[in-house]
């Protein structure tokens, strides 16, 4: 599943896309669940969009603030593909700040091609059905426009974002060269909320990638190499996106 998903309760695989894909989307991915699932699927915020077939449907899945518990059929396969920075908005036509939590049809979206694209996965062979999805990829992202690039270095700046949120600001505007804001219109239509939020978004998602590479580590030296102030400031910022403790989380999230 995208970057912020815990594990599926079954074998996820993670690939490159095909050159065609590469300039709008960071990987192609699967996953098929398993038949016993009951529940209990944690998907936290990552700053990313995804392109999800599922259950025969095309989804164009917006970014989230907080987690989600999303429903899986047992037994099904999903088949994503995970937008590139500042690639969504461009890609499906509109700003990302009007899907923000949702799970959108794409034939709503981008209209009689994607619904016929849906078609054909529905009616392909058995075991071709991920072709089809990643061929129909193919297809509709020939006429996409190209990902903006300020919109790619502002990910990069707040990925790359410390502890004060003001300073965080006072770089982005000045490496972008932008008024505040044109910076918030930006981030709004690209990633789907303000650089604050993304900040705070892209600093869990450092906060789970230095707890995967040394499980060993406690959460007040975790608080401080991911950019959080303290324990303490870890602690409400992870309730605040996840609903739960950070032991709880990263439970969750690593096992």
């Amino acid at each position: 599943m995208p970057s912020g998903q815990a594990p599926p309760p079954a074998p996820y695989r993670e690939h490159s896309p095909p050159p065609a894909l590469r300039p709008h989307f960071q990987c192609l991915w699967s996953s098929t669940v398993a038949p016993d699932y009951a529940g209990g699927f944690l998907v936290v915020p990552d700053g990313c969009v995804d392109i999800v077939c599922k259950g025969g449907r095309l989804l164009a899945v917006g970014p989230d603030r907080v987690a989600a518990r999303p429903a899986l059929v047992p037994g099904s396969e999903v088949w994503g593909a995970r937008f590139g920075p500042g690639a969504a908005s461009a890609w499906l036509g509109l700003p990302m700040d009007e899907i923000v939590g949702q799970a959108v049809e794409l034939g709503d979206l981008l209209g009689p091609r994607a619904r016929e694209w849906g078609h054909r996965i529905n009616d392909a062979q058995p075991g071709a059905g991920q072709a089809v999805f990643i061929h129909g990829l193919v297809q509709m992202g020939r006429d996409a426009p190209a990902p903006d690039r300020q919109a790619m270095q502002l990910f990069d700046l707040a990925a790359a974002a410390g502890r004060d949120e003001s300073s965080v600001l006072a770089a982005m505007r000045a490496q972008l060269d932008m008024p505040e804001c044109s910076l918030r219109r930006l981030c709004h239509a690209q990633f789907g909320y303000g650089p604050k939020t993304l900040e705070r978004v892209l600093r869990f998602q450092r906060l789970l990638a230095l707890a995967r590479s040394d499980r060993q580590a406690g959460l007040a030296a975790l608080a401080a190499d991911a950019g959080y102030a303290d324990q303490a400031h870890l602690s409400r910022e992870v309730r605040a996106l996840c609903g739960i403790t950070p032991s709880a989380a990263l439970q969750q999230l690593l096992d």
